[in-house]
């Protein structure tokens, strides 16, 4: 039976339990926020495995790439050793002496970083080479043309204002030769007839002065064509059988009742037309100048030999 003085009995303390510092905080842990899950579509994720592929193929640039030069053999090598024993010299290069084509140096490395196939760049270069070539060839040949196209204008230029003061010349030539053919009209040369119209003086083509023998022969091929023509017409409306009394030669001619001569051939016309028209007109000044003492330029006739006051015998001598 216990006493009055008698304490209650007090149970030992748990040996596992643990000290209230190494107990979790659980009022000062971090509070994670839920993360929302990023959903992408089938586009975006082929777009994003294609570039990672890309930069998984791309290889690293050359500045990180350590790029250093072979170092020599050393001479305790055993490479070096078996090219001592076949001949090799430190310094010199392989293979047979003399040869021009040897190295001296090993053949050095030049790192690709494109994803082309051997020889692929070389020939996109020389494509690029021909269309550039090509395309040069097209712009010069255009600046060529062109200036070719510019000197033809001119010279042609030139060529026409030449033959038009050619014929200019023949007509100044003819008029002197035939005011000096006048004064033998009373002869029977040549003259005027009674209705007032010129005759011509019936003699060869060929007996023209060659100067403005053009001149002549084309007034006759004009004269032959109108003849015909008038021919033609008549011939709707007349008989050619007929022979008029009354009838003179010129309108014989014209009525197609005469039979004209046919031309020969005449080659030192041809030759002489040939020419340039520069070289045809000097030839026609000259003899303006020595045979009648007339300047073209001046549009005179001088009345001594030396044709005093004419500034020259060329046209930028006149001014």
């Amino acid at each position: 039976m216990p006493t009055k003085n008698a304490q209650p009995a007090i149970s030992p303390a748990p040996q596992n339990c643990a000290p209230e510092d190494d107990l979790d905080d659980y009022m000062s842990m971090p509070i994670i926020e839920p993360t929302s899950k990023i959903y992408e579509s089938s586009a975006q994720r082929r777009l994003r495995k294609q570039r990672e592929a890309e930069e998984r193929s791309r290889p690293p640039p050359a500045s990180e790439k350590a790029l250093t030069e072979p170092e020599p053999l050393a001479p305790t090598s055993k490479g070096f050793k078996m090219l001592s024993a076949l001949g090799y010299r430190a310094g010199s290069t392989l293979g047979a002496e003399g040869n021009p084509n040897a190295l001296l140096q090993p053949i050095g490395v030049e790192v690709k970083e494109d994803k082309g196939g051997i020889g692929h760049e070389s020939e996109k270069k020389r494509k690029v080479r021909e269309e550039w070539e090509k395309v040069e060839g097209v712009e010069k040949r255009i600046k060529a043309e062109a200036g070719d196209y510019r000197i033809r204008v001119a010279k042609e230029r030139e060529e026409r204002r030449a033959e038009k003061m050619w014929w200019g010349a023949m007509k100044v030539l003819e008029g002197l030769d035939d005011g000096e053919a006048k004064a033998g009209a009373s002869n029977g040369e040549g003259g005027e007839g009674e209705d007032g119209r010129k005759v011509e003086m019936k003699r060869p083509i060929k007996t023209v002065n060659l100067i403005y023998r053009p001149l002549i022969r084309d007034r006759l091929e004009k004269e032959r064509e109108r003849r015909m023509r008038n021919d033609l017409y008549q011939s709707l409306t007349r008989n050619t059988t007929y022979d008029d009394p009354e009838e003179d030669e010129h309108d014989k001619q014209a009525f197609g009742n005469e039979e004209e001569e046919l031309e020969e051939e005449d080659e030192e016309l041809e030759g002489y037309v040939m020419l340039e028209p520069s070289e045809r007109l000097d030839r026609a000044l000259r003899e303006l100048r020595d045979k009648w003492r007339y300047c073209f330029w001046c549009k005179h006739r001088y009345e001594d030999e030396e044709m005093e006051g004419c500034p020259g015998t060329d046209e930028d001598s006149h001014g």
